[in-house]
Order: C-alpha cells, then sequence, then structure tokens
C-alpha cells in the first residue's frame, strides 16, 4: 500500500505465519519494522527494494515470533528499539524461557525505549500512535498511522490472540477488543501479526460484523467464553 504520505510493506515470514511490516515515510524514506521476526536479510532486502532506511522497530509484543530477528536487525541498522513499558521485563523473562540471550538487550539498552498509552512515535514525518492492549500480554500495542492498524497478536482477522499463555489475561482483552478497538474509525484497516484469516488484511469496520471477539457487551460472557 502507498499514499502521498506512507508506504506498507507486508511479508508473510516465518514457519508461524507471521506478519512483519514496514511502515515508510514518502518525504524522508525513513521506515519503521514492526514486529522484526526470522529474517532479518529479508526484512532489510524489502526495505533495499522499497528504497527505504530503518530508523526505527515497533514491537507489538515480545513473544520470541515476533522478535527472534531482532538483534541481528539492530546489529546491522543500529535502529532505535520501540515497546511497552509494560512489555520489557516481560519480553525478557519469556526469551531466556525459550534459551533465547537476552545480553542484546543490555548492551544496546541506549536503544531501547519505552513508551506508553496514546504516546506518539514520528517515522520521519509520520505520526505513529501507540495503542495499549493488553490480553494477549501485558504490554501488548497497536499501532495506528493515519488510516493503518498495526495490530499485532491483540486482533487478527476474524479472531483474536491467546489469552491462556503466561502473561494473558482474558478480561484486559475484552477491553481492548470491544472497548479500544471497537471504538475505531470503521475505515481503518487492520494489518493483523499473523496470517490466519481468510485474508492478509480487513478493516475495524469488517470486524466488528464478523469478528466474534468484538461482539462482547459482557466482560462475564467473554471469560465464560473464553474458558
Amino acid at each position: 500500500m502507498e499514499s502521498n504520505r506512507m508506504i506498507v510493506r507486508q511479508a508473510a515470514i516465518g514457519p508461524m505465519m507471521n506478519y512483519a511490516y514496514l511502515i515508510g515515510c514518502v518525504e524522508t524514506r525513513e521506515t519503521a519494522v514492526v514486529d522484526p521476526a526470522w529474517d532479518a536479510q529479508q526484512i532489510l532486502k524489502l526495505a533495499h527494494e522499497a528504497g527505504l532506511t530503518v530508523k526505527h522497530i515497533l514491537l507489538t509484543h515480545g513473544h520470541p515470533d515476533h522478535i527472534n530477528a531482532l538483534e541481528p536487525l539492530m546489529e546491522a541498522t543500529n535502529a532505535r528499539c520501540y515497546a511497552h513499558a509494560d512489555e520489557l521485563d516481560y519480553m525478557k523473562e519469556v526469551a531466556r524461557s525459550f534459551g533465547m540471550s537476552t545480553e542484546f538487550m543490555n548492551s544496546r539498552a541506549d536503544h531501547i525505549q519505552t513508551v506508553l498509552d496514546c504516546e506518539i512515535i514520528m517515522v520521519g514525518k509520520l505520526p505513529v500512535k501507540c495503542l495499549h492492549t493488553p490480553g494477549h500480554t501485558p504490554g501488548s500495542l497497536c499501532f495506528l498511522v493515519e488510516d493503518c492498524l498495526f495490530s499485532g497478536d491483540t486482533l487478527f482477522v476474524d479472531a483474536c490472540g491467546r489469552v491462556d499463555m503466561p502473561g494473558g489475561d482474558a478480561r484486559k482483552m475484552w477491553w481492548s477488543l470491544n472497548q479500544v478497538l471497537r471504538a475505531l474509525d470503521d475505515g481503518i484497516t487492520v494489518y493483523p501479526g499473523h496470517d490466519y484469516g481468510g485474508s492478509p488484511t480487513s478493516t475495524i469496520g469488517e470486524q466488528k460484523q464478523s469478528n466474534p471477539y468484538m461482539n462482547y457487551d459482557s466482560v462475564q460472557q467473554f471469560l465464560r467464553d473464553m474458558g
């Protein structure tokens, strides 16, 4: 997708049907990588082919299948990485539990910045709004850029992320889906963190109609159904 101000590239990557994204500023040619997973070289090639320079890395959350190319990407680009303040310690804990080294997070601590709900990150001249959407993990984020939402594992096409793993919280997921995201404009395009639906993208309006997890007035019913 390309507009007068923004370039979006979606890359299906790795064995778990992940999507990684580039959000590029047309004017400055700076780009942010959303969820650098599995293959840093493929991501860098995609940026090069689009004429973009990686300056920022945005993490929707800290599960290894979304960050396992973070270290080589930071080494190759010296980009600044952004994660929610509630996610950083959790991300390190989960990485260690999967046998991933977290030493680079300490050695590059000056390039890792925490953000809060509604904070703005500038990618070139593009403002990226951080939306705190916990439920899948404590510090899950969605990134809202113009009329595009990069929803990570909070919102999939016609589904949502799991809440039964460490750090998951069904009550918070209900709030994130049925209060925070449901309040967004219908025309916003949803770019999910995995290819788990019938199409690679959707819209908020379509998800309000077809996604059962966005149609709970009652948190109690949501909790019962989520087990």
